[in-house]
Parts: structure tokens; C-alpha cells; sequence
């Protein structure tokens, strides 16, 4: 199955699965652009393919989040302003790394983890 995601303004609308034969040319190999053909012509709208996997784009896709087509890549938004994006990853990063004794939450008005 091949997931496929809504875009409008880069934003994630809907993330939805077709079967991979929609997918395939005359010579069965998958093609990412007959998917979102495909999808717009059944729902209208922009369609980007996203692997659950994380093996392309960096991430799956989900409502809400970002598409960034400069790095080809589905990111979460941003969840605090001091946090930082991971080039690699496309994944936000708190400034500190989070202590591992016991659980934590982020607060950004200390710019700290503190232990919950």
C-alpha cells in the first residue's frame, strides 16, 4: 500500500493509503507522480507521497504537520521556539538533551527540563 498526503500552503491535510498498482507504468515500476495524479483526480487537490517507513521524506506524514519542499521533507511543526531542527533528521531538538532519570517536560520560559 502507498500513502499519499494533502497538501494546501504545505500544510498536511489528510494522509490516505491507495494500492500500489495505481502506482505502477507500463513497465511495473512504481511511479510517485501517477499516485498523485491519481489522488488528484479522485479528491482533487495537491498530493505528496509519504513513506510510513520514514525511507523517504524523512518522515510519515500526519494532519497538521509541514511539508518543506526546499528539504523534500514532512517536519512536525515546530513545538517551541528555542528548539532547533535537526538537518538530518528533519526532527526538532530541544537546545539541552532531555536528562534520563525520570520523566521530563520541556519548559520554555527556563529553557530547562524539569522533572514531572
Amino acid at each position: 500500500m502507498a500513502h499519499f498526503a494533502r497538501i494546501e500552503n504545505n500544510v498536511v491535510h489528510q494522509v490516505i493509503v491507495i494500492n500500489n498498482n495505481v502506482l505502477l507504468d507500463e513497465n511495473g515500476a512504481e511511479q510517485e507522480s501517477l499516485g498523485s495524479v491519481f489522488c488528484k483526480n479522485t479528491f482533487g487537490g495537491e498530493w505528496i507521497q509519504t513513506s510510513y517507513s520514514g525511507s523517504f521524506r524523512k518522515n510519515f506524514a500526519g494532519v497538521g504537520y509541514i511539508y518543506d519542499p526546499s528539504r523534500d521533507a514532512f517536519l512536525l511543526p515546530k513545538p517551541y521556539e528555542s528548539w532547533i531542527l535537526n538537518e538530518d533528521t528533519c526532527s526538532w531538538e530541544a537546545p539541552i538533551s532531555c536528562p534520563s532519570d525520570g520523566m521530563h517536560v520541556w519548559d520554555e520560559q527556563t529553557l530547562q527540563w524539569v522533572l514531572v
